[in-house]
Protein backbone atom coordinates (compact mmCIF):
# COMPACT_ATOMS: atom_id res chain seq x y z
CA UNK A 1 0.00 0.00 0.00
CA UNK A 2 1.43 3.36 -1.10
CA UNK A 3 0.96 6.58 0.84
CA UNK A 4 -1.00 9.45 -0.70
CA UNK A 5 -2.28 12.81 0.43
CA UNK A 6 -5.60 12.71 -1.35
CA UNK A 7 -7.80 10.61 -3.60
CA UNK A 8 -10.52 12.39 -5.58
CA UNK A 9 -13.34 10.20 -6.89
CA UNK A 10 -15.65 12.01 -9.35
CA UNK A 11 -18.53 10.57 -11.40
CA UNK A 12 -16.74 11.57 -14.61
CA UNK A 13 -13.10 12.41 -15.24
CA UNK A 14 -11.90 14.33 -18.31
CA UNK A 15 -8.08 14.28 -18.47
CA UNK A 16 -7.90 16.38 -21.73
CA UNK A 17 -4.97 14.21 -22.82
CA UNK A 18 -5.80 12.08 -24.74
CA UNK A 19 -8.18 14.48 -26.46
CA UNK A 20 -11.88 13.91 -25.99
CA UNK A 21 -11.53 11.09 -23.46
CA UNK A 22 -14.15 10.82 -20.71
CA UNK A 23 -13.52 8.27 -17.96
CA UNK A 24 -16.10 6.90 -15.56
CA UNK A 25 -15.48 5.22 -12.20
CA UNK A 26 -11.90 6.55 -12.13
CA UNK A 27 -9.98 8.38 -9.42
CA UNK A 28 -7.04 10.76 -9.23
CA UNK A 29 -4.42 10.13 -6.56
CA UNK A 30 -2.33 13.07 -5.33
CA UNK A 31 0.91 13.08 -3.35
CA UNK A 32 3.13 16.11 -2.64
CA UNK A 33 0.97 18.23 -4.93
CA UNK A 34 1.37 16.02 -7.98
CA UNK A 35 -0.75 13.37 -9.66
CA UNK A 36 0.75 9.97 -8.89
CA UNK A 37 -2.01 7.80 -10.30
CA UNK A 38 -5.09 7.99 -12.47
CA UNK A 39 -6.83 4.64 -12.21
CA UNK A 40 -10.13 2.83 -11.75
CA UNK A 41 -11.56 3.55 -8.31
CA UNK A 42 -11.07 0.02 -6.94
CA UNK A 43 -7.44 0.00 -8.04
CA UNK A 44 -6.73 3.47 -6.65
CA UNK A 45 -8.34 2.79 -3.29
CA UNK A 46 -6.74 -0.64 -3.07
CA UNK A 47 -3.25 0.61 -3.88
CA UNK A 48 -3.04 3.88 -1.96
CA UNK A 49 -3.68 4.80 1.65
CA UNK A 50 -4.75 8.45 1.48
CA UNK A 51 -5.14 10.94 4.29
CA UNK A 52 -8.25 12.29 2.58
CA UNK A 53 -10.73 10.67 0.21
CA UNK A 54 -13.07 13.10 -1.55
CA UNK A 55 -16.10 11.58 -3.25
CA UNK A 56 -18.01 13.67 -5.78
CA UNK A 57 -20.75 11.37 -7.11
CA UNK A 58 -22.51 13.97 -9.30
CA UNK A 59 -19.42 15.79 -10.48
CA UNK A 60 -17.02 15.97 -13.37
CA UNK A 61 -13.30 16.50 -12.71
CA UNK A 62 -11.31 18.50 -15.27
CA UNK A 63 -7.88 20.16 -15.32
CA UNK A 64 -7.75 23.66 -13.85
CA UNK A 65 -8.68 26.28 -16.43
CA UNK A 66 -5.91 28.52 -17.74
CA UNK A 67 -6.80 32.14 -18.48
CA UNK A 68 -4.12 32.96 -21.03
CA UNK A 69 -4.72 36.73 -21.15
CA UNK A 70 -5.81 38.96 -18.29
CA UNK A 71 -5.36 42.41 -16.84
CA UNK A 72 -6.35 41.19 -13.40
CA UNK A 73 -6.38 44.47 -11.49
CA UNK A 74 -8.86 45.93 -13.99
CA UNK A 75 -11.65 44.22 -12.06
CA UNK A 76 -11.87 47.60 -10.30
CA UNK A 77 -12.77 49.18 -13.67
CA UNK A 78 -15.57 46.68 -14.31
CA UNK A 79 -18.48 48.60 -15.83
CA UNK A 80 -16.64 51.93 -15.74
CA UNK A 81 -17.12 52.45 -19.49
CA UNK A 82 -19.22 50.16 -21.67
CA UNK A 83 -20.59 49.96 -25.21
CA UNK A 84 -17.64 51.76 -26.81
CA UNK A 85 -15.06 50.88 -29.49
CA UNK A 86 -11.57 50.00 -28.30
CA UNK A 87 -9.78 53.28 -29.01
CA UNK A 88 -12.49 55.46 -27.46
CA UNK A 89 -12.80 53.10 -24.48
CA UNK A 90 -9.04 53.28 -23.89
CA UNK A 91 -8.20 56.89 -24.74
CA UNK A 92 -11.18 58.63 -23.18
CA UNK A 93 -11.91 56.43 -20.19
CA UNK A 94 -9.41 53.74 -19.19
CA UNK A 95 -6.09 55.52 -19.74
CA UNK A 96 -7.21 58.67 -17.86
CA UNK A 97 -8.55 56.53 -15.01
CA UNK A 98 -5.31 54.56 -14.88
CA UNK A 99 -3.22 57.73 -14.85
CA UNK A 100 -5.19 59.05 -11.90
CA UNK A 101 -5.80 55.96 -9.81
CA UNK A 102 -3.48 53.06 -10.53
CA UNK A 103 -0.76 52.38 -7.97
CA UNK A 104 0.43 49.31 -6.10
CA UNK A 105 -2.56 49.46 -3.73
CA UNK A 106 -4.99 49.55 -6.66
CA UNK A 107 -3.21 46.60 -8.28
CA UNK A 108 -3.18 44.64 -5.03
CA UNK A 109 -6.88 45.12 -4.35
CA UNK A 110 -7.96 44.60 -7.96
CA UNK A 111 -5.86 41.46 -8.32
CA UNK A 112 -7.21 40.10 -5.04
CA UNK A 113 -10.75 40.52 -6.37
CA UNK A 114 -9.76 38.95 -9.69
CA UNK A 115 -8.16 35.94 -8.04
CA UNK A 116 -11.26 35.35 -5.94
CA UNK A 117 -13.46 35.51 -9.05
CA UNK A 118 -11.15 33.24 -11.02
CA UNK A 119 -10.89 30.60 -8.30
CA UNK A 120 -14.67 30.49 -8.00
CA UNK A 121 -14.84 30.15 -11.81
CA UNK A 122 -12.44 27.19 -11.95
CA UNK A 123 -9.37 29.09 -13.14
CA UNK A 124 -6.16 27.87 -11.53
CA UNK A 125 -3.62 29.77 -13.66
CA UNK A 126 -3.71 33.22 -15.25
CA UNK A 127 -1.36 35.05 -17.61
CA UNK A 128 -1.35 38.72 -16.61
CA UNK A 129 -0.34 41.97 -18.31
CA UNK A 130 -0.55 45.04 -16.10
CA UNK A 131 1.40 47.57 -14.10
CA UNK A 132 3.13 46.65 -10.83
CA UNK A 133 3.74 43.00 -11.75
CA UNK A 134 5.63 42.60 -8.48
CA UNK A 135 2.35 43.19 -6.66
CA UNK A 136 0.45 40.81 -8.96
CA UNK A 137 3.03 38.10 -8.24
CA UNK A 138 2.83 38.75 -4.51
CA UNK A 139 -0.97 38.44 -4.45
CA UNK A 140 -0.96 35.27 -6.56
CA UNK A 141 1.70 33.68 -4.36
CA UNK A 142 -0.17 34.61 -1.18
CA UNK A 143 -3.42 33.21 -2.56
CA UNK A 144 -1.70 30.00 -3.78
CA UNK A 145 -2.90 30.40 -7.34
CA UNK A 146 -0.67 29.90 -10.37
CA UNK A 147 0.27 32.98 -12.43
CA UNK A 148 2.49 33.98 -15.32
CA UNK A 149 3.27 37.60 -14.51
CA UNK A 150 3.88 40.04 -17.35
CA UNK A 151 6.99 42.19 -17.31
CA UNK A 152 5.07 45.08 -18.85
CA UNK A 153 6.78 47.38 -21.36
CA UNK A 154 5.27 50.48 -22.97
CA UNK A 155 6.89 53.58 -24.50
CA UNK A 156 5.49 56.02 -21.97
CA UNK A 157 5.95 56.92 -18.33
CA UNK A 158 3.54 55.20 -15.96
CA UNK A 159 3.27 54.41 -12.29
CA UNK A 160 5.47 51.35 -12.89
CA UNK A 161 8.38 52.91 -14.79
CA UNK A 162 9.55 56.19 -16.26
CA UNK A 163 11.42 54.87 -19.32
CA UNK A 164 12.34 51.69 -21.19
CA UNK A 165 15.45 51.07 -19.11
CA UNK A 166 13.40 51.09 -15.94
CA UNK A 167 10.65 48.92 -17.42
CA UNK A 168 13.21 46.29 -18.37
CA UNK A 169 15.28 46.44 -15.20
CA UNK A 170 12.27 46.35 -12.89
CA UNK A 171 10.68 43.54 -14.89
CA UNK A 172 13.85 41.46 -14.75
CA UNK A 173 14.02 42.07 -10.99
CA UNK A 174 10.56 40.49 -10.67
CA UNK A 175 11.71 37.59 -12.83
CA UNK A 176 14.77 37.03 -10.67
CA UNK A 177 12.77 37.24 -7.45
CA UNK A 178 10.34 34.49 -8.56
CA UNK A 179 12.52 32.36 -10.84
CA UNK A 180 12.40 29.39 -8.42
CA UNK A 181 8.84 29.89 -7.19
CA UNK A 182 6.63 26.82 -7.75
CA UNK A 183 3.56 28.88 -8.76
CA UNK A 184 4.90 32.09 -10.34
CA UNK A 185 6.50 32.37 -13.78
CA UNK A 186 7.14 35.44 -15.92
CA UNK A 187 6.85 36.67 -19.49
CA UNK A 188 7.87 39.88 -21.18
CA UNK A 189 4.71 41.85 -21.90
CA UNK A 190 5.26 44.58 -24.51
CA UNK A 191 1.81 46.09 -24.80
CA UNK A 192 1.58 46.12 -28.60
CA UNK A 193 3.45 47.02 -31.76
CA UNK A 194 1.88 50.49 -31.68
CA UNK A 195 2.92 51.13 -28.06
CA UNK A 196 6.42 49.65 -28.27
CA UNK A 197 8.99 50.64 -30.89
CA UNK A 198 11.10 48.35 -33.05
CA UNK A 199 14.33 48.87 -31.11
CA UNK A 200 12.64 48.06 -27.82
CA UNK A 201 10.90 45.02 -29.28
CA UNK A 202 14.22 43.70 -30.56
CA UNK A 203 15.77 44.15 -27.10
CA UNK A 204 12.85 42.26 -25.60
CA UNK A 205 13.32 39.45 -28.09
CA UNK A 206 17.00 39.14 -27.10
CA UNK A 207 16.22 39.23 -23.37
CA UNK A 208 13.41 36.69 -23.76
CA UNK A 209 15.85 34.33 -25.46
CA UNK A 210 18.37 34.79 -22.67
CA UNK A 211 15.85 34.28 -19.86
CA UNK A 212 13.89 31.62 -21.77
CA UNK A 213 10.53 33.26 -21.14
CA UNK A 214 7.56 33.99 -23.43
CA UNK A 215 6.66 37.32 -25.04
CA UNK A 216 3.02 38.25 -24.42
CA UNK A 217 1.54 41.04 -26.57
CA UNK A 218 -1.66 42.39 -28.11
CA UNK A 219 -1.53 41.89 -31.86
CA UNK A 220 -3.92 42.52 -34.78
CA UNK A 221 -6.68 43.37 -32.33
CA UNK A 222 -8.54 45.79 -34.62
CA UNK A 223 -8.63 46.79 -38.27
CA UNK A 224 -7.57 50.30 -37.25
CA UNK A 225 -4.40 48.97 -35.62
CA UNK A 226 -3.43 47.14 -38.80
CA UNK A 227 -4.22 50.11 -41.03
CA UNK A 228 -2.21 52.47 -38.81
CA UNK A 229 0.80 50.17 -39.06
CA UNK A 230 0.54 50.03 -42.85
CA UNK A 231 0.33 53.82 -43.07
CA UNK A 232 3.20 54.43 -40.63
CA UNK A 233 5.58 51.59 -41.44
CA UNK A 234 4.42 50.20 -44.77
CA UNK A 235 3.91 46.83 -43.06
CA UNK A 236 1.18 45.00 -41.19
CA UNK A 237 2.12 44.36 -37.53
CA UNK A 238 2.83 40.66 -38.01
CA UNK A 239 5.10 41.48 -40.91
CA UNK A 240 7.00 43.96 -38.70
CA UNK A 241 7.49 41.34 -36.02
CA UNK A 242 8.64 38.79 -38.61
CA UNK A 243 11.24 41.27 -39.86
CA UNK A 244 12.51 41.68 -36.29
CA UNK A 245 12.68 37.94 -35.71
CA UNK A 246 10.03 38.04 -32.98
CA UNK A 247 7.79 35.35 -34.47
CA UNK A 248 8.69 32.16 -32.59
CA UNK A 249 7.19 29.58 -30.19
CA UNK A 250 7.90 32.12 -27.42
CA UNK A 251 5.38 34.60 -28.84
CA UNK A 252 1.89 34.72 -27.31
CA UNK A 253 -0.20 36.85 -29.69
CA UNK A 254 -3.47 38.05 -28.20
CA UNK A 255 -6.74 38.80 -30.04
CA UNK A 256 -5.71 38.32 -33.71
CA UNK A 257 -9.03 39.34 -35.20
CA UNK A 258 -7.48 40.67 -38.43
CA UNK A 259 -5.63 37.86 -40.22
CA UNK A 260 -5.20 36.85 -43.82
CA UNK A 261 -4.32 33.38 -45.10
CA UNK A 262 -0.62 34.17 -45.52
CA UNK A 263 -0.37 35.36 -41.93
CA UNK A 264 -2.06 32.22 -40.61
CA UNK A 265 0.52 30.12 -42.46
CA UNK A 266 3.30 32.31 -41.09
CA UNK A 267 2.08 31.86 -37.52
CA UNK A 268 1.96 28.10 -37.97
CA UNK A 269 5.43 27.96 -39.50
CA UNK A 270 6.96 29.88 -36.58
CA UNK A 271 5.05 28.07 -33.84
CA UNK A 272 3.35 31.22 -32.52
CA UNK A 273 0.55 30.75 -29.97
CA UNK A 274 -2.65 32.76 -30.35
CA UNK A 275 -4.90 33.72 -27.44
CA UNK A 276 -8.53 34.13 -28.42
CA UNK A 277 -10.67 36.49 -26.28
CA UNK A 278 -14.12 36.10 -27.85
CA UNK A 279 -16.25 37.98 -25.31
CA UNK A 280 -14.02 41.05 -25.12
CA UNK A 281 -13.61 41.17 -28.91
CA UNK A 282 -17.35 41.01 -29.43
CA UNK A 283 -18.13 43.59 -26.77
CA UNK A 284 -15.62 46.07 -28.20
CA UNK A 285 -16.69 45.31 -31.77
CA UNK A 286 -13.10 44.45 -32.66
CA UNK A 287 -13.80 41.55 -34.99
CA UNK A 288 -13.58 37.77 -35.03
CA UNK A 289 -10.49 35.62 -34.63
CA UNK A 290 -10.50 32.90 -37.34
CA UNK A 291 -10.11 30.11 -34.80
CA UNK A 292 -11.16 27.24 -37.07
CA UNK A 293 -8.62 28.25 -39.72
CA UNK A 294 -5.87 28.66 -37.13
CA UNK A 295 -6.52 25.24 -35.63
CA UNK A 296 -6.70 23.65 -39.07
CA UNK A 297 -3.30 25.18 -39.88
CA UNK A 298 -1.81 23.70 -36.72
CA UNK A 299 -1.60 26.91 -34.68
CA UNK A 300 -1.84 26.51 -30.91
CA UNK A 301 -4.90 28.53 -29.86
CA UNK A 302 -5.54 29.27 -26.19
CA UNK A 303 -8.33 31.21 -24.47
CA UNK A 304 -8.36 34.36 -22.36
CA UNK A 305 -10.96 36.64 -20.89
CA UNK A 306 -9.06 39.92 -21.30
CA UNK A 307 -9.66 42.33 -18.42
CA UNK A 308 -12.94 42.71 -16.58
CA UNK A 309 -13.02 46.31 -17.79
CA UNK A 310 -13.87 45.12 -21.30
CA UNK A 311 -15.40 41.68 -20.81
CA UNK A 312 -16.89 42.23 -18.03
CA UNK A 313 -16.06 39.00 -16.23
CA UNK A 314 -13.23 36.49 -15.79
CA UNK A 315 -15.35 33.43 -16.48
CA UNK A 316 -13.44 30.86 -18.53
CA UNK A 317 -16.40 28.47 -18.72
CA UNK A 318 -18.37 31.20 -20.47
CA UNK A 319 -15.37 31.94 -22.69
CA UNK A 320 -15.22 28.29 -23.78
CA UNK A 321 -18.86 28.27 -24.79
CA UNK A 322 -18.57 31.50 -26.75
CA UNK A 323 -15.38 30.30 -28.44
CA UNK A 324 -17.01 27.13 -29.70
CA UNK A 325 -20.27 28.74 -30.79
CA UNK A 326 -18.69 31.81 -32.38
CA UNK A 327 -16.21 29.71 -34.37
CA UNK A 328 -19.05 27.64 -35.81
CA UNK A 329 -20.94 30.77 -36.80
CA UNK A 330 -17.90 32.46 -38.37
CA UNK A 331 -16.90 29.32 -40.29
CA UNK A 332 -20.47 28.40 -41.21
CA UNK A 333 -19.65 24.87 -40.08
CA UNK A 334 -21.04 23.24 -36.89
CA UNK A 335 -18.27 20.64 -36.90
CA UNK A 336 -15.41 23.06 -36.19
CA UNK A 337 -14.14 23.81 -32.67
CA UNK A 338 -15.76 20.89 -30.95
CA UNK A 339 -16.39 20.73 -27.22
CA UNK A 340 -13.12 18.83 -26.86
CA UNK A 341 -11.31 21.55 -28.84
CA UNK A 342 -12.77 24.29 -26.63
CA UNK A 343 -11.76 22.54 -23.40
CA UNK A 344 -8.25 21.98 -24.78
CA UNK A 345 -8.03 25.69 -25.63
CA UNK A 346 -8.87 26.51 -22.01
CA UNK A 347 -6.40 24.02 -20.54
CA UNK A 348 -3.53 22.29 -22.34
CA UNK A 349 -3.27 24.86 -25.15
CA UNK A 350 -2.94 27.64 -22.58
CA UNK A 351 -0.24 25.63 -20.82
CA UNK A 352 1.63 25.21 -24.13
CA UNK A 353 1.46 28.94 -24.81
CA UNK A 354 3.03 29.65 -21.41
CA UNK A 355 5.65 26.93 -21.78
CA UNK A 356 4.10 25.04 -18.85
CA UNK A 357 2.55 22.06 -20.66
CA UNK A 358 4.93 19.56 -19.06
CA UNK A 359 3.62 20.60 -15.64
CA UNK A 360 -0.05 21.59 -15.99
CA UNK A 361 -2.96 21.67 -18.45
CA UNK A 362 -4.08 18.04 -18.29
CA UNK A 363 -4.66 15.33 -15.71
CA UNK A 364 -1.61 13.19 -16.35
CA UNK A 365 0.63 11.31 -13.93
CA UNK A 366 3.58 13.49 -12.95
CA UNK A 367 1.85 16.82 -13.49
CA UNK A 368 0.80 19.19 -10.74
CA UNK A 369 -2.66 18.45 -9.37
CA UNK A 370 -4.33 21.61 -10.68
CA UNK A 371 -7.93 20.38 -10.84
CA UNK A 372 -11.54 21.53 -10.84
CA UNK A 373 -14.80 19.76 -9.96
CA UNK A 374 -18.14 20.85 -11.38
CA UNK A 375 -21.43 19.63 -9.94
CA UNK A 376 -23.61 18.51 -12.84
CA UNK A 377 -26.61 17.78 -10.58
CA UNK A 378 -28.36 20.96 -11.70
CA UNK A 379 -31.34 21.46 -14.00
CA UNK A 380 -29.18 23.09 -16.69
CA UNK A 381 -26.85 20.08 -16.91
CA UNK A 382 -29.31 17.18 -16.63
CA UNK A 383 -29.50 14.60 -18.05
CA UNK A 384 -25.82 13.93 -18.73
CA UNK A 385 -25.58 12.18 -22.08
CA UNK A 386 -22.01 13.38 -22.52
CA UNK A 387 -20.11 15.02 -19.68
CA UNK A 388 -17.67 16.85 -21.93
CA UNK A 389 -20.46 18.49 -23.91
CA UNK A 390 -22.19 19.50 -20.67
CA UNK A 391 -19.04 21.21 -19.38
CA UNK A 392 -18.65 23.33 -22.52
CA UNK A 393 -22.21 23.97 -23.65
CA UNK A 394 -24.30 23.87 -20.45
CA UNK A 395 -22.34 24.26 -17.22
CA UNK A 396 -21.87 27.60 -15.49
CA UNK A 397 -19.28 28.83 -13.03
CA UNK A 398 -21.85 28.61 -10.23
CA UNK A 399 -21.45 24.82 -10.55
CA UNK A 400 -17.73 24.89 -9.67
CA UNK A 401 -17.58 23.12 -6.32
CA UNK A 402 -13.90 22.31 -5.79
CA UNK A 403 -10.60 23.80 -6.92
CA UNK A 404 -7.08 22.57 -6.24
CA UNK A 405 -3.74 24.11 -7.21
CA UNK A 406 -0.74 21.82 -6.78
CA UNK A 407 -2.93 19.62 -4.66
CA UNK A 408 -3.90 22.41 -2.26
CA UNK A 409 -7.62 22.96 -1.85
CA UNK A 410 -8.63 26.54 -2.65
CA UNK A 411 -12.36 25.83 -2.89
CA UNK A 412 -14.16 22.92 -1.28
CA UNK A 413 -17.87 22.26 -1.46
CA UNK A 414 -18.29 25.81 -2.77
CA UNK A 415 -16.53 27.29 0.27
CA UNK A 416 -13.38 29.33 -0.29
CA UNK A 417 -10.53 28.23 1.95
CA UNK A 418 -7.89 30.73 0.95
CA UNK A 419 -9.42 34.18 0.92
CA UNK A 420 -11.28 36.51 3.26
CA UNK A 421 -14.08 37.47 0.89
CA UNK A 422 -15.55 40.18 3.09
CA UNK A 423 -12.24 42.01 3.20
CA UNK A 424 -11.82 41.75 -0.59
CA UNK A 425 -15.32 43.15 -1.18
CA UNK A 426 -14.78 45.95 1.33
CA UNK A 427 -11.63 47.11 -0.45
CA UNK A 428 -13.34 46.91 -3.84
CA UNK A 429 -16.23 49.01 -2.53
CA UNK A 430 -13.78 51.63 -1.29
CA UNK A 431 -12.28 51.88 -4.79
CA UNK A 432 -15.75 52.17 -6.31
CA UNK A 433 -16.42 55.16 -4.07
CA UNK A 434 -13.16 56.81 -5.14
CA UNK A 435 -13.67 56.20 -8.85
CA UNK A 436 -17.26 57.40 -8.69
CA UNK A 437 -16.16 60.62 -6.98
CA UNK A 438 -17.88 59.90 -3.68
CA UNK A 439 -14.62 59.78 -1.75
CA UNK A 440 -12.11 62.13 -3.40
Amino acid sequence: MHAADCIVIPRWLIPVEPAGQVLEEHAVVVRNGRIVALAPVAEAVGSFAAETVIERPNHVLIPGLINAHTHAAMTLFRGLADDLPLHEWLAEHIWPAEARWVDSDFVRDGTDLAVLEMIRSGTTCFNDMYYCPDTVAQVAAERSVRACVGMIVIEMETVWAKDIEQYLSRGIKVHDQYREHPLISTAFAPHSTYAVGDETMQRIRTLADQLEVPIHTHLHETAAEVQQSVEQFGQRPIERLATMGVLSPQLIAVHMTQLNREEIVLLAEHGVSVVHCPESNMKLGSGFCPVAELLAAGVNVALGTDGAGSNNDLDMLGEMRYAALLAKGVAGDPKVVTAADALAMATINGARALGLDESIGSLVVGKWADMVCLDLAAPATQPVHHALSQVVYSASREQVSDVWVAGQSLLRDDESSAQDEADVFERAAAWQARLDGRNE
